[in-house]
């Protein structure tokens, strides 16, 4: 816990002194998603969560940075599992919109969670802030995941976003520019 929140500090540091640096690779969207997916299959399965994976119309091979992709997919798939104590949790990944070789691609994770407050979203993505005081308290955590995927989202030509309402779940999204 402790290495990944040093990591964590890392690496907002680098990307705001601008060294952050994203790989361009050909990778695999599915092995993106399945890995994702394995990384919190254990906890989700036992809370008793069902997990889906959703890619409808999204090409199978993109250009870009899978690391941090998949990286973004975690810190909401984390949380989705953290918050969520039935239900399910689905991973999705859709085309947007297509400009020549360039996708802008919209990735979500949707949850049946507690649900967040509308007064409590709008510091959700700022570094080392939650919810409230309670969440800290109820599930730990420190507040640097949103931060570090809503960077990274802008970093990748896009954006990050939440929709939720107290006891219906959330659907965490952000945005990217991949080829």
């Amino acid at each position: 816990h402790l290495t990944q929140v040093i990591d964590d500090i890392l690496d907002l540091s680098k990307i705001e002194s601008g060294r952050m640096q994203l790989e361009e690779t050909d990778f695999s969207l599915d092995e993106v998603l399945e890995q994702t997916r394995s990384l919190i299959a254990e906890a989700a399965r036992s809370k008793g969560l069902v997990i889906e994976v959703e890619t409808g119309g999204v090409p199978g091979w993109l250009r870009g940075d899978p690391t941090r992709l998949r990286q973004s997919l975690l810190n909401y798939a984390g949380n989705a599992v953290k918050f969520t104590e039935h239900g399910r949790i689905v991973l999705r990944a859709r085309l947007e919109e297509e400009a020549g070789t360039i996708l802008r691609l919209r990735f979500e994770v949707e949850d049946s969670g507690i649900g967040i407050a509308a007064e409590n979203m709008a510091r959700l993505f700022t570094a080392f802030e939650q919810a409230d005081s309670s969440t800290t308290r109820k599930y730990g955590g420190t507040g640097l995941g949103l931060a570090i995927t809503k960077r990274f989202a802008r970093m990748m030509g896009g954006d990050a976003g939440v929709e939720s309402a107290p006891g219906q779940g959330s659907r965490f999204w952000f945005t990217a520019c991949l080829e």
